[in-house]
């Protein structure tokens, strides 16, 4: 994770109470545990789908039961940093956000929160245009103004940065003021973050898990939208869990923000979290995967952001998903605008999963190497199904406590982006469908 980061501002004026505001912008949903899973339904199958070479091996039958809910999905989404690499371009914008064919289906931007006040106009209308085009946006800062900041000497670091502690205060008032600049241009900000990764921040502002904590119960109450903590690099609970077992610092919490670099599946559930975030919401805020020196096109090494992000929804139970960088040569949108391979992977679950639908209870490893998850949207279920494996699969599926007449499906594979494979009756909430090798496919039932 290489980036490079740079920017100053002042203060004055008390905004009013952020629990104010927060009430006129609506409820924060409740993370949702499962309701008891039903029985299954049997039935014959019907064929769907496509096609792939040599016979399917046959899979255990994914059981989606529709009444086993467990989290509100926010979205899917992806940085833009203009100072750093050049902004969207309007053709690029459309790309990311718009939701039909030949899109990214993207509805989360995250920003970043520039130091000098002069700066504050530089990522606003990639935001204005993603926001006309129904996406959310939140910002995350890597420093605050310099003239809040002083150096402290942490192991061979000579000049490592810290928000002085004098400046708790104006650091919480200029967070307000961007929030307030982009509000009277035409972006809400869903939610503004404290600090992007204060625990790996040799090029950028150190945060203790203390000093998190400190400032959430001091000053956070009076920032005028959704807060976001602590956003560690890699996830690591010591940052986390000290807001969550202080119930001051976590009532000024409206958003518990983690990057996933690094990240060993083992450690994406959070018991603790389960316990003490009732009313909170979890999202992964950042990350590239698995690496960013390949190719976003490299097949089927991409294969791996499907299973990146189904574990996200399904092991770790997050509500959004962020990329880095939009348009890179790993992201989801290549240099050239284009969606990649990557992306492809992206829209198979950003594209279908909209906001506010609701993750479901699916068999998640029906098969090896294959990984399923499954969401309530409208009346409508979404399945999103990855086969990294070398041989096709003859997938059954069984929908439970939610009738259906029919699915449509869309396919990615080595020669196929996000393609639509059409539509097909169901036969007694039933159906099977061949995943190709090295595949993935979204199914939609209507």
């Amino acid at each position: 994770m290489t980036y490079r980061r740079n920017e100053s501002v002042n203060e004055d004026q008390r905004p009013p109470s952020r629990r104010t505001v927060l009430a006129t912008m609506g409820a924060l949903p409740v993370l949702t545990a499962a309701t008891s899973v039903a029985g299954t339904s049997t039935a014959s199958a019907t064929a769907a789908s496509a096609t792939a070479a040599g016979p399917a091996t046959a899979a255990a039958t994914v059981v989606v039961d529709a009444a086993a809910r467990r989290q509100t999905i926010r979205g899917f989404g992806g940085m833009s940093h203009s100072a750093w690499i050049g902004d969207l371009t309007a053709a690029q914008r459309d790309t990311a956000f718009g939701v039909g064919d030949g899109r990214l289906g993207l509805s989360l931007l995250r920003i970043p929160v520039p130091e000098d006040r002069s700066a504050w106009s530089r990522d606003l209308a990639t935001a204005k245009r993603a926001v006309e085009l129904g996406a959310t946006v939140i910002a995350s800062p890597w420093n605050p103004p310099s003239s809040m900041v002083e150096t402290f000497v942490r192991g061979s670091q000579t000049n490592a940065r810290r928000l002085r502690y004098s400046m708790y205060g104006a650091y919480a008032q200029h967070l307000n003021d961007f929030t307030a600049f982009l509000r009277g241009n035409g972006v809400n900000l869903y939610g503004i973050s404290v600090q992007n990764e204060p625990d790996f921040a040799q090029d950028w502002t150190w945060w203790t898990p203390a000093e998190m904590v400190r400032f959430l119960r001091e000053n956070a109450g009076s920032i005028s939208t959704r807060v976001i903590a602590p956003e560690s690099f890699q996830y690591l609970k010591n940052m986390s869990d000290p807001i969550l077992n202080d119930p001051v610092a976590l009532a000024n919490v409206d958003v518990i923000g983690a990057h996933l670099y690094g990240t060993p599946f083992g450690n994406f559930p959070y018991p603790l979290f389960k316990q003490k975030g009732a009313g909170k919401e979890l999202w992964m805020t950042e990350v590239y995967y698995p690496n960013s020196t390949d190719s976003a096109d490299l097949w089927p090494q991409a294969l791996d952001v499907g299973e990146h992000m189904h574990r996200a929804m399904v092991d770790a139970e997050f509500q959004a998903y962020i990329w880095w960088y939009i348009r890179r040569s790993y992201g989801p949108l290549r240099e050239d605008g284009r969606i990649s391979k990557r992306g492809a992977c992206m829209a198979h679950f950003a594209r279908f999963v909209r906001p506010g639908s609701v993750r479901v209870e699916a068999t998640a490893k029906p098969a090896s190497d294959v990984y399923v998850s499954a969401y309530r949207n409208g009346n409508a279920t979404v399945v999103v199904a990855v086969n990294k494996g070398a041989s096709a699969v003859s997938q059954p599926f069984t929908l439970a406590n939610a009738g259906a007449a029919g699915v449509s499906s869309w396919l990615t594979d080595a020669s196929r982006s996000v393609a639509s494979q059409g539509a097909r009756s169901i036969a007694n909430n039933t159906f099977t469908a061949t995943l190709p090798a090295r595949s993935m496919t979204t199914f939609v039932t209507n």
